[in-house]
């Protein structure tokens, strides 16, 4: 639906125009070392308009990509519709578009999320349907044939996503009280361990007393009979969730200027209140947040690596990047800027178990100012990184015209050792701050360094952003921003 730190210098950008080599069905794909992309649908093209990426892997292994086909920009209420493609290899082709569901005006049907049942195989599709009334103007109540009431539907598919069939689960998860609610596009998740083992969990944005919450969705029976949980907010929007590696459940919602997150100790249910995850840039735009190797036990070292894409600036649709956490989201030291320039939704999804030399990652993102539905995916070496989180702690203040230390720590999330490396701090033109030494660390290991930041006299007092960048065997990096206050002399 439209509706823990300053955003700092961004990192090199992926460049996506690199080679071009013929796709299936017109379409054009780019590829780097490591990263390729697609355009899936262009506006114009079978549709005005096309919006609302979502994406998925079926026990199949074949794609999956899901979005709306819409006469205009606009969201619901209109005749909007949910159409599909599939790729059977990988993502290198894909089939001509299908329609889940598409109905005569005034129905529409909008926002999927795709949510596949790994023990069944069932996938599920998501939607929001509206006759008169989007998320802002629906009635309350759980009516399921008032056209006054957005309504929750979905469609499954027991082929591979070939045919499928619709439900209707208003009167089942929508509280009467209640007055808008839609599932928020991109992808569900499945339990994979722990107590609540095989449950189903997909995320609803619900509007109540005139404020918007999140709230979690669940079935314990695959989709036989779905319940509601608590809902978290206020200031809830279009929100994803991640199993843990601990077995908690980490809700991420879309929320300006930061990303907001809250977590559950009961497989959804329940969360506690939101707090600002200032790591997360964000200009309330949708994003996504995966776990890089679902299937593996706690005692893996993948077990809570986990992965975020969203346009991380706070104030435009712009600077889509994609984010590694090695340590279940407490901190995400890796980085990639995917496209500088305009774009906006962003879907994640494996491609693999996560547990190879190399695991691919797919990407289904809205590019350049919602003309094309674009789909990416991109190994683990092209992202670059490193898992070692990287905090600065800057001085109480920088007078201009001096030289004053910046401290930089470095914790290796590795686990196996970290030759010496170097740390830099990006710093506005003219002033100094050259790079310094960071020596070996052995996994857990952590180490301080000092960088020399001259400020030169005459300049104006105030913050400025910085990013400090770790790097080691010569390729891979992390990164930490801060901001530094300059003062007068």
């Amino acid at each position: 639906m439209q509706r823990r730190t300053v955003l700092a210098v961004v990192p090199a950008t992926l460049a996506l125009l690199t080679a071009t080599v013929p796709a299936a069905h017109g379409a054009t794909v780019q590829a780097t070392a490591g990263f390729t992309s697609q355009d899936i649908a262009t506006a114009g093209t079978g549709s005005p308009h096309y919006r609302i990426p979502a994406l998925t892997r079926t026990t199949k292994g074949t794609l999956l990509a899901a979005y709306d086909a819409r006469p205009t920009l606009a969201d619901l209420p209109g005749n909007l519709g949910i159409v599909l493609r599939r790729s059977t290899d990988g993502g290198a082709t894909w089939q001509p578009q299908q329609v889940v569901r598409k109905d005569a005006a005034p129905k529409g049907y909008g926002d999927p999320s795709l949510l596949v049942d790994r023990e069944t195989g069932r996938i599920f599709v998501f939607y929001a349907a509206s006759v008169n009334q989007g998320f802002f103007g629906s009635a309350t109540g759980n009516d399921e044939n008032d056209p006054d009431v957005l309504q929750a539907d979905y469609s499954y598919s027991d082929d591979d996503g070939l045919t499928w069939k619709h439900e209707r689960i208003t009167a089942d998860i929508k509280n009467p009280a209640w007055a808008g609610m839609f599932a928020a596009s991109g992808e569900g998740i499945q339990l994979r361990h722990g107590a609540h083992k095989g449950r189903l969990i997909q995320q609803y944005a619900i509007r109540h007393n005139g404020a918007n919450y999140a709230v979690s969705a669940y079935s314990d029976d695959h989709g036989a009979t779905w319940k509601m949980g608590t809902p978290v907010g206020p200031g809830g929007d279009e929100n994803k969730t991640v199993e843990l590696s601990d077995g908690r459940v980490l809700l991420n919602n879309r929320s300006a200027p930061y990303r907001t997150v809250a977590y559950s100790t009961d497989g959804g249910v329940t969360y506690t209140p939101f707090q600002q995850d200032t790591e997360l840039p964000d200009p309330a735009n949708n994003g996504s947040i995966a776990r890089f190797a679902p299937d593996v036990p706690a005692s893996h070292p993948r077990s809570s690596w986990l992965l975020f894409s969203n346009t991380a600036t706070t104030g435009s649709r712009s600077n889509l990047t994609v984010r590694l956490s090695c340590d279940n989201g407490e901190n995400w030291p890796v980085r990639k800027t995917v496209e500088a320039g305009s774009a906006a939704y962003s879907t994640l999804t494996p491609l693999s178990d996560g547990t190879g030399a190399n695991p691919r990652v797919g990407l289904l993102w809205e590019r350049a100012d919602y003309q094309h539905i674009t789909y990416s995916s991109f190994d683990l070496a092209s992202l670059g990184g490193v898992c070692a989180p990287v905090t600065v702690t800057p001085p109480t203040a920088l007078p201009a015209g001096a030289t004053t230390d910046v401290t930089v720590r470095v914790v290796s999330q590795n686990d196996v050792d970290l030759p010496a490396g170097k740390v830099s701090l990006s710093v506005p033109e003219g002033w100094s701050a050259p790079a310094v030494t960071m020596p070996a660390l052995k996994p857990g290991q952590g180490a301080n360094v000092k960088i020399p930041v001259t400020v030169p006299a005459g300049t104006d007092a105030g913050g400025v952003q910085a990013t400090a960048t770790y790097q080691v065997r010569g390729s891979q990096h992390a990164y930490g921003d801060t901001t530094l206050t300059v003062t007068a002399p």
